[in-house]
């Protein structure tokens, strides 16, 4: 279990965060949604263990995840950033390759290739990482962040930590990954992913965590926490919950049209 327990984060007299719980169970999708400021990046920073919180803790399995070494907490958790600045003319391919790193060179293109194969970017294999478009680069750094975690010894946990992979994405592949996340969690991965899109939250996510100014307004399942109450708690906007026709629910703003 990768664990957040009383998590405070302060710059000067600011706080980021503040005493936030929560834990990412593996073979769950936990989504957290809140509005822009709400800390959810800087809470993401924390449980990937690149930021150290100004008090509380995060734990890998019960261990302080800064206690373990950066090769095995790499193999054992892998993060997908909203933006990722990379000057060198890669390819594609030697891109995601670079995720491999902690497990050394064996078997690396061959694992490449697969993740490529695997989030629908076979193609841009041999393509130079600055002629791809922003969507395109998202899916090769999932690639990149698959490979990180495959093929760990049984018995390991897992976790993929996304930081709103949809951004750059069109609507096929936003909801071709966050399938992917749902396949991954079968398999045993704790995944924790930033959202904006609430439907999406909806759809693929099992519990949430909804922060606003750094603090939990609440955390539970889905199902229990998107609701219409919370939401405009969250959001400063009200909105209704909708029968979707395939069965489930949909999340609709209600807007003024003469004051749009």
């Amino acid at each position: 279990m990768l664990r957040a327990e009383a998590v405070t984060v302060r710059i000067g007299q600011r706080a980021l965060l503040e005493d936030i719980d929560i834990a990412i169970t593996p073979g769950e999708v936990l989504g957290i949604l809140g509005p822009n400021g709400a800390g959810k990046s800087t809470l993401l920073r924390c449980l990937s263990g690149t930021r150290r919180p100004t008090t509380g803790r995060v734990t890998l399995d019960d261990t302080p995840i800064q206690a373990i070494s950066p090769r095995d907490l790499a193999r054992r958790r892998a993060v997908l950033s909203q933006h990722v600045d990379l000057r060198f003319p890669f390819t594609a391919l030697e891109v995601v390759a670079l995720g491999r790193a902690p497990h050394g060179s064996r078997g690396a293109r061959r694992i490449a290739l697969a993740a490529l194969e695997q989030v629908g970017a076979a193609s841009l294999a041999g393509q130079r990482w600055p002629s791809l478009s922003g969507g395109e680069k998202q899916r090769v750094q999932l690639a990149r962040a698959l490979v990180q975690i495959r093929e760990v010894e049984p018995g390991i946990s897992r976790y993929l930590l996304l930081d709103e992979p949809t951004a750059s994405l069109d609507l096929r592949h936003q909801h071709s990954t966050l399938s992917l996340a749902r396949r991954l969690s079968r398999e045993g991965v704790g995944v924790g992913v930033i959202l904006h899109d609430l439907n999406l939250a909806m759809t693929y996510t099992d519990r949430l965590l909804l922060l606003r100014s750094g603090q939990s307004i609440a955390q539970g399942s889905t199902a229990e926490i998107l609701d219409a109450e919370r939401i405009e708690q969250a959001f400063s906007l009200p909105v209704q919950i909708l029968p979707h026709p395939g069965g489930g629910r949909l999340v609709a703003a209600m807007t003024d049209p003469k004051g749009a």
